[in-house]
């Protein structure tokens, strides 16, 4: 120490040793990121406004979510109506907040859609935008809201979505179906979920059942992404767990991207990041947000992780690799 403290009574910085004092770096202060899937245009003008303010330099927005359909059940025009409204917000979200902001397309399969041939004949001029950076959001899920979708149909779907996303060049989002078993949900009147406006009631018979439905899901995906061709690099298993990390990580060459702004929900922090970091390096780890307007989240929660990678023993520049230059390196 440089001397001793003028305080009548002792105090921490007298008897800490200073080579044992936490001194993060100043660089996350500053340090940019890429949120690879969210929902931002879905959000309020101060919500976005906060991913510009903690740093966020790009992110690629998903146009493909069942839970704003205007409509139940479910027609082509009710899908692309999402699209066509993603594209007509993208314009001045773009003017106001200085972020890059991009598009995802696709078809979600939370819901059953009536004649989705049309959409899949729609979807490679929609790709071809040069707003577009992605085919997402998509996946296999284990049940749908509303009307259910055979497991066969969603397999035919997905497949032919990959090859779309084989054909434009682009990466594939990929849902992975959360499991609730073991959410603690307290017993409500309505809405069934705290902070995630669904009506559980309406949910369909699972399609997918087992003691691990997002693993179930994350190997068919895997499959019928190379029944369709589309390169391991190209593909994004999102709502990442440490369960799926060995499948995705060790047999693929594929990227693992970790919801991290709900826990609550998910069960996902920053020390499952790390964990994984850990074991496997950060070559193939993506952070997402997955922010949407009917979900409790927090905006800041990516800034929020990259600090807590830091605590977690992650040098800055395992940080940014994850933070920024995998998912820069998708959609640039």
């Amino acid at each position: 120490m440089a001397g001793r403290y003028p305080t009548k009574r002792p105090i921490d910085a007298a008897v800490v040793e200073s080579d044992s004092a936490f001194e993060p770096p100043t660089e996350l202060l500053s340090m940019p990121w890429i949120d690879i899937h969210n929902h931002a245009h879905t959000l309020s003008w101060g919500d976005r406004e906060k991913f510009a303010l903690s740093g966020c330099e790009k992110m690629v927005m998903m146009a493909a979510a069942y839970y704003w359909l205007p409509y139940k059940p479910v027609a082509p025009d009710d899908v692309r109506f999402l699209w066509d409204d993603a594209l007509n917000r993208l314009a001045q979200i773009r003017q106001s907040h200085l972020f890059d902001a991009k598009l995802g397309i696709g078809i979600h399969t939370g819901t059953r859609v009536s004649d989705v041939s049309e959409l899949l004949d729609l979807m490679p001029d929609y790709c071809a935008l040069g707003e577009v950076a992605a085919v997402g959001e998509i996946g296999i899920t284990a049940s749908q809201h509303v009307e259910g979708w055979s497991l066969g149909e969603q397999k035919e779907m997905m497949r032919r979505q990959f090859e779309i996303a084989r054909d434009a060049d682009l990466p594939a989002i990929v849902h992975t179906p959360a499991d609730l078993d073991g959410v603690d949900i307290p017993d409500r009147v309505r809405g069934g979920l705290p902070g995630y406006e669904l009506d559980l009631s309406m949910q369909r018979e699972p399609v997918l059942t087992g003691e691990n439905v997002k693993q179930q899901a994350t190997e068919i995906d895997i499959a019928l992404k190379d029944e369709a061709g589309l390169p391991d690099e190209q593909m994004v298993i999102s709502h990442g767990d440490q369960q799926i990390a060995p499948t995705v990580l060790e047999t693929t060459d594929c990227y693992l991207s970790f919801t991290v702004s709900y826990p609550w929900l998910l069960g996902v922090t920053a020390a499952d990041v790390a964990a994984v970091i850990d074991e496997y390096g950060p070559e193939r780890v993506l952070i997402e947000t997955d922010s949407a307007g009917i979900l409790r989240g927090d905006v800041f929660s990516f800034k929020r992780t990259l600090f807590e990678l830091y605590r977690h023993g992650l040098s800055e520049e395992t940080i940014r690799q994850v933070a920024y230059e995998n998912p820069n390196s998708l959609i640039s």
